[in-house]
């Protein structure tokens, strides 16, 4: 491991030259961190602070999958729209049938990303975070769509670039796939690493910069980079579920994220990144809160409503509404065997909860009718 190092003297690395060309090979990271800017240390407070409510509120919630199914379709959604699909949160959580042919491409590569995501959570029971839970994630990523021919899950054996028509005028060039091995095992070490004091906002935050700036794979770097953060707070258990997802704060201003990675590359100056990490970090915890916040709310104001207007289907009523806020869409046929209903007495519940403005019909067809619990998955948009 390297010496100490203030994150003010950072130098981030060096050009190497191919054949043709520059690329990079950023400096390893697996090292402990040091820093005088006291402003750091506020914003990690400020952003462990909006964490822990995080994590407590979810255990104070009955219910939390159902947040996190809906969490995480967003955070699919957002994070592959910042790679140019164009899936709205509602066709994703609509079935395959329902999306017209031009979209299902799209409409797969964030079922993929919801998929690669639950798995590795799911792995980090029994698996540390580490570059085999990463490919396995990233093989998921790419399963039969955009990059399939891309090596899933494998780290590239060529030369890849950011931006640009080519590798002459590309944006960035990351280090040839022959440095590839050892930065990852500095990367995976440093984020194991219990032999140093890095708090795990700023070590995570490093460690996304890092993955960035290595681009290990051909195809799908920014999906599996922003996947990490989250990953890496539950495999850490500062999260005890899935709940906080960056990608939107990424993608209100692509150009400000893109800034930041630059600036550290070229200029060293990782304390900005740390600084506008963390400020992410901190917004998006407290968007999450508040979203967590009104879902609740709007459970117990229409679990009242139900108690107190619906009589003899108040049971039935209950039972189909916890179902959509697992899935907030449904059709009659559902509700038929969600409430062990015959087919005319679940068309009957169905029309109910339509008149009390719960739900609304979807497709505008008079056969085959999909209604969405339309105030529920706005408090996702």
């Amino acid at each position: 491991m390297e010496e100490p190092i203030l994150i003010e003297a950072f130098e981030a690395g060096h050009y190497s030259r191919g054949a043709g060309y520059r690329f990079f090979v950023p400096a390893k990271v697996n090292r402990q961190w040091n820093w005088k800017d006291a402003r750091l240390n506020t914003l990690l407070e400020r952003a462990s602070f909006q964490l822990g409510q995080l994590n407590s509120y979810a255990h104070l919630a009955p219910n939390i999958g159902l947040f996190i199914h809906l969490h995480v379709t967003k955070e699919a959604v957002v994070s592959s729209r910042i790679e140019g699909t164009r899936t709205r949160m509602d066709e994703a959580l609509l079935s395959e049938e329902y999306i017209l042919p031009e979209r299902k491409d799209d409409w797969q590569e964030v079922k993929n990303y919801t998929r690669a995501l639950n798995e590795a959570a799911g792995q980090l029971k029994t698996l540390p975070l580490s570059s085999r839970l990463i490919r396995a994630a990233h093989k998921t990523l790419l399963q039969g769509v955009r990059g399939e021919h891309k090596m899933p899950g494998e780290f590239r054996r060529s030369q890849n670039w950011i931006g640009g028509a080519s590798i002459d005028d590309a944006v960035f060039v990351p280090p040839a796939h022959t440095h590839i091995d050892e930065l990852m095992g500095d990367l995976e070490n440093f984020l194991h690493n219990d032999q140093i004091d890095v708090p795990a906002l700023i070590r995570i935050g490093i460690a996304h910069y890092q993955f960035e700036t290595i681009h290990p794979f051909l195809d799908g770097n920014g999906r599996i980079g922003r996947l990490l953060i989250t990953l890496y707070l539950v495999s850490e258990k500062i999260l005890d579920q899935p709940l906080l997802y960056l990608s939107a704060f990424f993608e209100q201003d692509k150009g400000l994220y893109y800034d930041n990675l630059s600036r550290a590359r070229e200029k060293n100056d990782l304390l900005q990144w740390c600084k506008y990490f963390l400020v992410g970090v901190e917004e998006t915890a407290r968007k999450a809160n508040a979203t967590l916040a009104e879902v609740l709310q709007l459970k117990q104001s229409l679990e009242s409503l139900i108690h107190r207007d619906w009589g003899r289907r108040t049971q039935s009523a209950i039972t189909l509404l916890n179902a959509l806020f697992k899935e907030p869409f449904v059709k009659v046929k559902d509700v038929e065997s969600i409430c062990s209903l015959s087919p005319k007495a679940a068309g009957s519940l169905v029309q109910s909860f339509v008149d009390a403005g719960v739900l609304k019909e979807f497709t505008g067809q008079s056969r085959n009718r999909v209604f969405v619990f339309e105030e529920y998955l706005g408090l996702f948009e």
